[in-house]
C-alpha cells in the first residue's frame, strides 16, 4: 500500500502558535453551538397520544409508559428492512444506535433513551440481542406510523416531554442531525486523517477510502460493527424468511449536502 501523505514537520513553538489560532475558531464553533442548543430549549412542542401503542418484549405499551416515569424520552427510530438478513440491516442505523452504551448520565437528568424500530419486534429483538445492545427496543405497529413518524423517515430522532398523562414532541431531525449521538465520528474529527470519507476538505495525498452512501458504515459488505460480533461467536440468525421488503432509503448519516 502506498504511504499517505502526512501534515509539513514543524518545531513545538511554531505548531503550537497555530493550534492556538485553530483554538479560536474552535472555541467560536462551541459557543454558537450552546446558542443553537439554547434557541432548540426555547421551540414550542407538538401534542402527542400517549396512547400511542409500541411494542416490546411483553407485548404493547403506550407511549406513555416507554418513558418508564421519566419526564423526556430520546427515541431513536431504527430503520429495518424486514425479511433480510443481519448482514443487509441499515448500516446507518446500526452505526448510530450501537454508541449509546451508557446510559445512566441521560438518565440522571430524567431522560429515557430507547429504539423505536420500523420492524417486526421479534425479528428486530434478535439483531439487537445479536448486537448486544442494552438499550429499551420497541417495534412501531403500522396502525402507530402516523402519529410518530408523521409523514418523516426512519433513520431521525425525535425528543418527547411528558406532562403528568400528556406526551409532546419537542424536537427532531435527520441526517447529519444525528452525529451528536456519534462519538466515533467526533473523534475522528481531530484526527489528521479525519472520517477519510470522499466529501472531506483534506490536503492531496490524505486517505479518503469511503463513499457517503452508507459506504462509510460498512466492511466487507457488512455493518462494520458486526464483525466483532460474528468473533466472538454470536448468532446473527433473525428467523427471516427470505422475502425481503421493499427498498429503504436511510436518512441518518446523509453527505454533507443533504444536510
Amino acid at each position: 500500500m502506498t504511504t499517505p501523505a502526512a501534515p509539513p514537520l514543524a518545531d513545538r513553538e511554531t505548531w503550537q502558535k497555530q493550534l492556538d489560532e485553530l483554538r479560536l475558531r474552535e472555541k467560536a464553533h462551541t459557543r454558537e453551538g450552546d446558542a443553537i442548543a439554547a434557541a432548540r430549549r426555547r421551540l414550542p412542542m407538538v401534542e402527542v397520544d400517549p396512547t400511542t401503542r409500541l411494542v416490546g418484549a411483553d407485548g404493547p405499551v403506550p407511549l406513555l409508559d416507554v418513558l418508564e416515569g421519566r419526564t423526556q424520552l430520546f427515541a431513536s427510530y431504527h430503520m429495518w428492512h424486514t425479511g433480510r438478513p443481519a448482514a443487509d440491516q441499515c448500516e446507518g442505523c446500526t452505526f448510530f444506535t450501537g454508541q449509546v452504551l451508557e446510559l445512566s448520565y441521560l438518565h440522571s437528568r430524567d431522560v429515557t433513551f430507547a429504539v423505536f424500530c420500523q420492524g417486526p419486534f421479534e425479528e428486530s429483538s434478535r439483531y439487537r440481542d445479536f448486537m448486544g445492545w442494552q438499550a429499551p427496543w420497541y417495534s412501531v405497529p403500522a396502525e402507530s406510523l402516523d402519529p410518530l413518524v408523521a409523514g418523516r423517515a426512519f433513520g431521525m430522532k425525535a425528543c418527547y416531554l411528558r406532562q403528568g398523562d400528556r406526551v409532546f414532541e419537542t424536537y427532531w431531525t435527520t441526517g447529519r442531525g444525528c452525529e451528536a449521538m456519534a462519538p466515533s465520528y467526533g473523534l475522528l474529527d481531530m484526527t489528521v486523517y479525519g472520517r477519510q470519507e470522499d466529501w472531506e476538505n483534506s490536503p492531496e495525498g490524505w486517505p479518503q477510502r469511503f463513499r457517503t452512501d452508507g459506504d462509510q458504515f460498512r466492511l466487507d459488505g457488512r455493518p462494520t460493527s458486526q464483525w466483532s460480533r460474528l468473533a466472538a461467536g454470536r448468532d446473527d440468525d433473525l428467523g427471516t424468511t427470505g422475502h425481503a421488503d421493499s427498498e429503504h432509503h436511510c436518512h441518518c448519516g446523509s453527505t454533507p449536502t443533504e444536510s
